[in-house]
């Protein structure tokens, strides 16, 4: 196996992958902000939510669903700050993604990454990065 990577390269590529990883699991887990209501321990993150209240109106009170799952809808996320979130969150780790497993290809493949798409690929990490950090959204 021939790799196009120098030693620091390999291991750009596989610290790459784990905090691409980290990121990709802490976007999809609902796990963001914690608390409590209506005496139930309640969570959620950008899209998904665990133990959530709803209004049952045939007995007029608002009950506790106590289960995870996604909105709806992308329209029933609570607020137009969170959807944004959603979106760049997304696409930041999408970016984080894309780059590590094109750099862990790199590893198994020679001539597959030269210095200039390794530094192209290194501003593009830094960018999903900063996205998935949301950076600039309310800071």
């Amino acid at each position: 196996m021939a790799s196009s990577l120098t030693c620091a390269g390999v291991v750009w590529a596989f610290l790459s992958f784990l905090c691409a990883a980290a990121s990709c699991v802490g976007f999809f887990m609902p796990y963001w902000l914690l608390g409590s209501q209506l005496e139930k321990s309640v969570s959620f993150g950008t899209f998904r939510r665990c133990s959530y209240p709803v209004r049952d109106e045939s007995r007029q009170t608002t009950v506790m669903v106590e289960q995870c799952g996604r909105y709806a809808s992308f329209q029933a996320i609570p607020s137009a700050e969170w959807r944004i979130c959603t979106v760049v969150t997304g696409l930041g780790c999408g970016l984080l993604l894309l780059v590590a497993l094109t750099a862990l290809m790199g590893c198994c493949v020679s001539e597959l990454i030269s210095r200039t798409v390794g530094r192209v690929a290194g501003g593009i990490q830094f960018l999903g990065g900063k996205c998935s950090c949301g950076e600039g959204i309310g800071t």
